[in-house]
């Protein structure tokens, strides 16, 4: 006899690993058969998907010393000695994934470890906050974690299973994470609507039709509802680069020309390095003693001198994960519009560099183009028309970017906009969907 919400066994949980943050789900003893997210560092129920590997320290029963989340993030600005690593779910369906990496202090980790010792950390905090240690659980996945390659799909999903089994978890399920947070709206629901589901992430944009309303919430199987769903391997960490590349790296040389020669144009100055810089799991690669030493020798390649020279201070004082964090900031600084001054004192005193609106759209329009088209083929994927939606729900921290959301939203005038928790929708809806699965 299967048994109902009211006695849930409370063995299990729901995990939203995202590129940037993630955020645990748990069975909620004060009130049967529901849900709540973890307070994963204080009183968040996020946490940024990162590991700060310290350069020094003993080795435990865990492996290297290491700081998670909020932690690792302060640890890097503080200039602790040691490696940033963020945007690890990138890495997954990637070559990458059983390549060692080194994280300072002589230490090399894996890929596949470092991914299962940041899933061990957040199983570990769902055992603390529910006093069940869970042995079952439902993880969110996008619609692709590779665009138009099947097989590094599968093996993305593959390895992420392995990571999961690997850190205690013997039952592993899958929920798309648009299709979680379908779930999440539709508890506001009065009547059955069609609601087309944006979750744009750090590494992904995925959109899913949904049919949603009071009537259905229950039940456990919901793949007649599920119209659509569709995604593109574009979102928030693209956008970083992409701003890095046209607000950032520009005073370094990418883009510009070398000198002239009789007889010859300029030529520009080769660009595979500023790519890398942009890149956030690219740029350790930047640093190793043969590149530096190859790039260091391609000054005569530079028309101006200073382009080469703040370069080399970027790649000899190892400052590319710095450059990507105040990317980062210039992008959020502008989301909500207006521009902003980007400040690289550190590389050069009193170099600053202005961002306006302007440039960043025109820096980000081709991949808000592309998301947005990812969205209208969602839509004829499921058989509709635009006019045919009811709702339009964004979630994922990317939809904090005005251009991007007005952009969306401009081909479903008819439809009403509901803005979910941008960080913590998805965790929402992969735990109700843990419920009702576990319940069975």
């Amino acid at each position: 006899m299967s048994s109902s919400l009211s006695d849930l066994p409370r063995d299990f949980c729901a995990i939203d690993f995202g590129t940037s943050n993630s955020a645990v789900a748990v069975p909620d003893a004060a009130r049967a058969g529901a849900m709540r997210l973890v307070t994963l560092e204080g009183d968040h129920p996020t946490m940024p998907t990162a590991v700060f590997y310290f350069a020094e320290g003993r080795h435990d029963a865990d492996g290297p010393p290491r700081a998670f989340g909020r932690a690792a993030l302060a640890a890097y600005v503080e200039g602790v000695d040691g490696r940033l690593m963020r945007s690890m779910k990138s890495i997954l369906g990637s070559s990458l994934i059983d390549q060692v990496t080194d994280v300072g202090g002589g230490r090399g980790v894996k890929y596949a470890d470092m991914l299962a010792g940041y899933l061990k950390r957040l199983r570990r905090q769902a055992a603390s906050a529910d006093g069940h240690e869970p042995r079952r659980v439902v993880l969110g996945r996008p619609v692709y974690f590779v665009d138009g390659e099947p097989e590094r799909d599968a093996a993305a999903q593959a390895s992420l299973t392995a990571a999961a089994r690997s850190v205690g978890f013997e039952d592993v399920h899958f929920q798309f994470e648009p299709i979680a947070a379908a779930f999440d709206y539709e508890q506001q629901t009065e009547r059955e609507q069609i609601v087309l589901v944006a979750d744009i992430g750090g590494g992904t944009s995925d959109f899913s039709v949904v049919r949603v309303g009071p009537d259905r919430i229950k039940r456990l199987d919901r793949r007649e509802d599920i119209l659509a769903s569709h995604g593109v391997h574009i979102a928030g960490t693209d956008f970083d680069r992409h701003i890095e590349l046209t607000g950032i790296l520009r005073e370094f040389g990418y883009r510009a020309h070398g000198p002239s020669r009789p007889g010859q144009p300029p030529r520009e100055v080769p660009s595979g390095i500023y790519f890398d810089l942009a890149t956030w799991h690219l740029i350790n690669t930047c640093y190793s003693p043969q590149r530096v030493m190859e790039l260091r020798n391609m000054k005569s390649f530079y028309g101006d001198a200073r382009h080469h020279s703040r370069l080399m201070t970027v790649l000899e004082e190892r400052l590319g994960h710095e450059l990507a964090h105040r990317a980062e900031d210039a992008k959020i600084a502008v989301a909500g519009g207006g521009g902003c001054s980007i400040d690289l004192g550190l590389i050069e005193s009193g170099l600053n560099v202005d961002l306006s609106e302007d440039a960043a759209v025109g820096a980000l329009s081709g991949d808000i183009e592309r998301i947005a088209e990812a969205g209208r083929d969602t839509v004829a994927r499921a058989g509709l028309k635009p006019s045919d939606v009811d709702a339009l729900y964004f979630t994922g921290g990317s939809t904090g970017l005005r251009l991007l959301a007005e952009r969306i939203a401009s081909d479903y005038p008819e439809a009403r906009q509901v803005r979910g928790d941008r960080f913590a929708s998805v965790a929402t809806g992969l735990g109700l969907h843990a419920a009702r699965l576990f319940a069975a």
